[in-house]
C-alpha cells in the first residue's frame, strides 16, 4: 500500500474513533432518548382500545357514462391529468378526502368525538385511508374505528356521497359548457355577419365578381387591343404615305387643298367667279380697242372690282380665308378636283385612325392597370375570405357542440361505481407490541444519536488529543495523563514527578523532556517559555513537573513564575512569596538572593509582590538582563507565563526565550479560543517548540493510550506507542 492509502486508512480510523468517543461521552443522552421513545410507545400501545377496519372498493373509468350517440364519450367527465406526471386516481383520492365530501359524510352519520361534539374533519381523515390498487383502476377505501358497525357505515356512506358528488360535478361541467356556448354562439354569429359584410363591401367597391374569370377575360382583351393598335398604326402609316404623295403631286398643302376642294364645290363662289372671269374677258377685248380712260373701260373696271370683292367675300364666307388663294386656284379641272378630294379624304382617314389609336391606347392602359390591380385585390379578397372562414368554422363547431352538450346535460354521468361495499369487520386489528417497540427502539436510537451529535456540535470545547493536534498543527511533544485518585480519601500530588517517579505521569514528563531536546538543532535549548491558551489548562503543573524531570536528569534548573497576575508556583511548592521576580525586576533583590531551592538542582523564582503593571516589568531591559544571568548560572530555565488570551507577557517572553511550549487540555480549551491563540502566535512570530496535551484520558486520547502495568499505574499500549513514534516522540517506559 502507498503512503497516501495508509494515511487515508489511518485518518478513517481516527474519524471512527472520534465518533465512537462522542457516542460514549453522550451515552446518557442517547439512553435517555431511547428509553423515553420506547416508554411512550409502550404506554401508547397499552392504552389503545380495540380498533376495527372496514374496507370498500371503487372502480374509476377514464370516460363518463354518456351515451356514445352524443359524441361526447371522450370529452365530458373524462378523467385526465393536467400534466404527464399527474395521476387521475390520486386526484380522485384527494377529492374523496376533500372537506365537502368528508363533512357531508360526518353530517349524514352524525359522527361524534369522545366529548360528544361533532367529529372534526382532521380527526376523520386520520382514520381514513384512500389508496389505489397497483396496476388497476380500482381505489381502496378503509376506515378505522372502535365500532365495527361505524367503520362499515362510514365507508359505504363516503362512497355514496362521492358518487353523488361525481355525478353532480360531471353534470355541472355540461351545464357550464352549455351556458358558455349559449353566450359564445351569438358573438361568433355576429363575427360571421361582419366578415360577410366586409367581403361584400369589398366586391362592391372594387367591382369584383370573379377575379379569376376577370383575369382571364382581361388578358384576352389586352391581347385583342394590342392587335388592333398594331393594325391601326399600320393603316395610319398607309394613309399618311398616300397624303404625302398627293400633296407632292398637287403641290398643295393639306389645308389649301381642303380650301380649293371646298370652293370648287361651292355654287355661290363659282357663279361670281364665272361673272368675274367674263368681265375680265370683255375688259381684255375692250382694251384692245379702247384706252383706260374710256368710259366703257372704266365701267368694266368698276364692275371687275365689284365682282372681285364679291368673290373675295364669298370665298371668305366659304373657307374663312381668301388671302392665301390665287384666282387660278378658285376653279380647277375635274382631275385636280378628284385628286384634291382624294387628298382630303386621305387626311380625314388619317385623322380618324389617329383618334382610334388614341382610344385603343387608352383602353390598353386602362385594361393593363386593371390587370395590375387584380393580384392585390385577390390578396385582399383571400384575407377577407379567411376572416370569414374562421368564424364560419367556429360557428359550425360551437353549434354542433352546443347540441351535443344539451343532450349530455340531460344524462346522469359518472366516472366511478362501487365494486365492493364495506362489510362489518368481525375481528379487531391489533398492532404488534413487539414490532412497535422495535420501531420505537430504532427511532429512539436515531433520535438519540442525532441529539448526541447535535449537542456535540454545539459544544465548542476540544475533547480529544486529535482535535487539539489538528487545530494547532504544531508538533505534539507529549501527552500528560490525567491525575486520578485511587480512593476517595487519597490526595493527589500535582508534583507527580517528585512524589511518584514511577507513575505514568512521570514517564510522560520524561518523554516530554526528551522530545524537547530535539526541537532545536542549531543550538542547545536553554530557555523554555510555558504558556496555555486559556486558564485551567495546567500550564503551571506542566512547568513544575517539567522542571523536576529536567533536574532529575542531572541538570541545574531554574523555574521562574512569570505569571504575576495569578501566581501559582509558590502554592505548588509550598514556598513563601515575599520576594520574587517582581522584586528582582525593580532592583530590590538579586537573583541569587530571591531564588529558593526546591530540590537538589532545582531553584524556584516565585512571582514575588504582585505589581500594578506586570507587562511593563516583563517587557524591560532588566528582564533581558535577568535571563542572561540565569542562562549563565543555570543549565535550563523554565518560565511559567500567563495564558495567551489573558495577557501579553507570554508573547513578550517567547521572543526572549529559545521557544514556547503550549499546554492544551481537552475539555477546557474551546476551538474559538484556540483559533485566536494560533492567530496571535503567527502574528507575533513566536518560535513554537510544540504542544503538550494535558489531562489525557482513555476517552480524550481516542486510542486508549494507557493501560495498567506492573508499576501499579499505566503504560503505553503498542498502538499508542506506534502513534507517538509517528509524531517524533521518544518512548520511555
Amino acid at each position: 500500500m502507498t503512503d497516501t492509502m495508509v494515511n487515508q486508512v489511518e485518518q478513517d480510523n481516527v474519524n471512527l474513533q472520534n465518533y465512537w468517543q462522542v457516542l460514549k461521552r453522550r451515552s446518557p443522552v442517547i439512553v435517555l432518548v431511547v428509553g423515553s421513545v420506547m416508554g411512550l410507545s409502550a404506554f401508547y400501545n397499552l392504552r389503545q382500545k380495540a380498533v376495527y377496519e372496514a374496507q370498500g372498493k371503487l372502480i374509476l373509468n377514464k370516460e363518463s357514462g354518456i351515451s356514445p350517440l352524443t359524441g361526447l364519450g371522450g370529452k365530458a367527465g373524462e378523467l385526465t391529468g393536467l400534466t404527464n406526471s399527474s395521476n387521475p386516481l390520486e386526484t380522485e383520492a384527494e377529492i374523496i378526502r376533500s372537506n365537502p365530501i368528508v363533512e357531508k359524510t360526518i353530517e349524514k352519520l352524525q359522527l361524534k368525538d369522545g366529548q360528544g361534539k361533532p367529529l372534526e374533519i382532521d380527526d376523520f381523515l386520520k382514520s381514513l385511508q384512500v389508496t389505489s390498487v397497483a396496476g388497476t383502476d380500482v381505489m381502496r377505501l378503509s376506515f378505522r374505528s372502535t365500532s365495527s358497525q361505524q367503520a362499515a357505515n362510514v365507508i359505504n356512506t363516503l362512497m355514496n356521497v362521492y358518487l353523488e358528488s361525481n355525478v353532480r360535478a360531471n353534470r355541472s361541467k355540461a351545464t357550464a359548457a352549455r351556458e358558455f356556448l349559449d353566450k359564445q354562439l351569438p358573438q361568433i354569429e355576429k363575427r360571421v355577419v361582419e366578415a360577410e359584410a366586409a367581403l361584400r363591401r369589398f366586391k362592391d367597391q372594387n367591382r369584383v365578381v370573379s377575379l379569376d374569370e376577370e383575369a382571364k377575360v382581361g388578358v384576352e382583351a389586352l391581347r385583342n387591343i394590342t392587335e388592333e393598335i398594331t393594325k391601326t398604326e399600320a393603316e395610319i402609316k398607309d394613309s399618311t404615305a398616300r397624303s404625302l404623295a398627293l400633296q407632292n403631286q398637287l403641290r398643295l398643302t393639306t389645308p389649301k387643298a381642303v380650301n380649293i376642294s371646298t370652293i370648287s364645290q361651292s355654287t355661290a363662289v363659282q357663279q361670281v367667279l364665272v361673272e368675274y372671269q367674263k368681265v375680265q374677258n370683255e375688259l381684255a377685248v375692250l382694251l384692245t380697242r379702247l384706252t383706260e380712260e374710256h368710259p366703257q373701260v372704266v365701267n368694266l373696271r368698276d364692275k371687275e372690282e365689284a365682282l372681285r370683292q364679291q368673290l373675295s367675300k364669298r370665298v371668305t364666307e366659304t373657307v374663312g380665308a381668301s388671302e392665301s388663294l390665287a384666282p387660278k386656284d378658285l376653279q380647277v379641272g375635274q382631275l385636280a378636283q378628284n385628286l384634291t378630294a382624294e387628298l382630303v379624304n386621305s387626311e380625314v382617314t388619317t385623322l380618324a385612325l389617329t383618334n382610334r389609336l388614341q382610344v385603343l391606347r387608352k383602353a390598353f392602359l386602362n385594361q393593363q392597370g386593371r390587370l395590375r390591380v387584380l393580384p392585390k385585390l385577390e390578396q385582399q379578397q383571400r384575407a377577407l375570405e379567411r376572416k370569414l372562414q374562421v368564424p364560419q368554422t367556429t360557428y359550425q363547431q360551437v353549434l354542433k357542440q352546443l347540441q351535443e352538450v344539451e343532450v349530455a346535460e340531460k344524462q346522469q354521468v359518472g366516472n366511478a361505481r362501487i365494486v365492493s361495499t364495506a362489510l362489518v369487520p368481525k375481528a379487531a386489528i391489533s398492532a404488534s407490541l413487539t414490532r412497535n417497540l422495535a420501531l420505537a427502539g430504532f427511532l429512539g436510537t436515531v433520535l438519540g444519536v442525532a441529539s448526541a451529535l447535535a449537542l456535540e456540535s454545539l459544544d465548542k470545547r476540544l475533547k480529544s488529543l486529535t482535535q487539539v493536534k489538528q487545530l494547532f498543527g504544531y508538533p505534539l511533544l507529549g501527552t500528560i495523563p490525567k491525575l486520578t485518585k485511587k480512593s476517595k480519601n487519597d490526595e493527589v500530588s500535582e508534583l507527580a514527578t517528585r512524589d511518584n517517579p514511577y507513575s505514568p505521569v512521570s514517564a510522560a514528563f520524561e518523554m516530554l523532556m526528551t522530545n524537547l531536546a530535539f526541537t532545536i538543532s542549531d543550538k542547545q535549548l536553554q530557555v523554555v517559555v510555558v504558556s496555555s491558551s486559556v486558564p485551567d489548562e495546567g500550564k503551571s503543573f506542566v512547568a513544575a513537573n517539567l522542571a523536576v524531570a529536567k533536574a532529575q536528569m542531572g541538570a541545574k534548573v531554574l523555574l521562574i513564575d512569570a505569571d504575576m497576575r495569578h501566581p501559582r508556583q509558590h502554592h505548588l511548592w509550598e514556598l513563601h512569596n515575599l520576594t520574587g521576580l517582581s522584586n528582582v525586576l525593580v532592583g530590590q533583590n538579586e537573583l541569587s538572593n530571591s531564588a529558593q531551592e526546591a530540590l537538589v538542582g532545582l531553584d524556584i523564582l516565585t512571582a514575588g509582590t504582585i505589581p500594578p503593571n506586570p507587562l511593563a516589568l516583563i517587557d524591560s531591559q532588566r528582564m533581558k538582563a535577568l535571563l542572561k544571568e540565569a542562562v549563565k548560572e543555570y543549565d535550563f530555565v523554565i518560565i511559567d507565563t500567563p495564558p495567551i488570551t489573558a495577557a501579553s507577557e507570554a508573547q513578550v517572553l517567547g521572543k526572549l526565550g529559545d521557544g514556547m511550549l503550549l499546554v492544551a487540555r481537552p475539555g477546557i480549551l474551546e476551538s474559538d479560543a484556540a483559533n485566536v491563540v494560533k492567530a496571535q502566535i503567527q502574528q507575533s512570530g513566536q518560535r513554537m517548540l510544540g504542544i503538550v496535551v494535558n489531562g489525557v484520558t482513555s476517552e480524550s486520547s481516542a486510542g486508549h493510550y494507557y493501560h495498567k502495568s506492573y508499576y501499579g499505574g499505566q503504560k503505553l499500549s503498542k498502538k499508542a506507542e506506534k502513534k507517538l513514534l509517528g509524531t517524533g516522540q521518544t518512548v520511555i517506559q
